[in-house]
């Protein structure tokens, strides 16, 4: 199986469609990234200012505390939800861009196999060996691949879960803190 330029010419325009869709939805995610920000700040101060006004009604030393204690845990709250919807946002993209990744060495290992199988085909006596080598080779490398891709998607389930108990203890901690200061 020998490929012609007009083979060549529809493989690279797919190529091409394919990265143009990929650096569209990640510019997608970086026009979200950028909302969340925005957001973040309009938010942030928005609360600061808030939380002065408030000091300023303070009348005593005990009253003040009692403030203090207050805005730790909303602040504490809201680090958390951003950090996680940041992380939803950035995982996303990298779903994604993996996905498109792993169809595409689908279809070149298709491919890959097809040439294999018409080359053999079209063998001259006496190169079986040879044949079997390429073959046995083929399949070594797909099965590598297949055990690395596993590997990889066990890692980012791990991480997310680590993520997910990081911040619950860490808002159990915050929760915790904000019970024990002085009323």
């Amino acid at each position: 199986m020998f490929i012609n330029p007009e083979q060549l010419i529809e493989a690279q325009k797919k190529q091409l469609k394919l990265l143009l869709s990929l650096g569209q939805k990640s510019f997608l995610k970086f026009e979200e990234t950028v909302e969340l920000n925005m957001n973040t700040a309009k938010n942030s101060l928005d609360e600061t200012g808030e939380a002065l006004n408030s000091l300023t009604s303070v009348k005593d030393v005990q009253e003040l505390m009692t403030l203090i204690g207050s805005l730790g845990q909303p602040v504490a709250d809201r680090a958390m939800a951003y950090n996680q919807e940041l992380y939803k946002l950035l995982s996303g993209i990298a779903t994604e861009a993996s996905a498109t990744f792993e169809a595409q060495v689908s279809e070149s290992n298709k491919k890959l196999v097809e040439m294999v199988e018409t080359a053999t085909k079209n063998a001259p006596a006496g190169s079986e060996s040879a044949v079997a080598f390429i073959k046995s080779a083929l399949s070594a490398a797909n099965s590598a691949y297949d055990s690395a891709s596993k590997a990889a998607k066990q890692a980012v389930e791990m991480a997310e879960t680590n993520l997910t108990s990081a911040t619950q203890a860490a808002s159990k901690a915050t929760k915790s803190v904000a019970k024990k200061q002085p009323p």
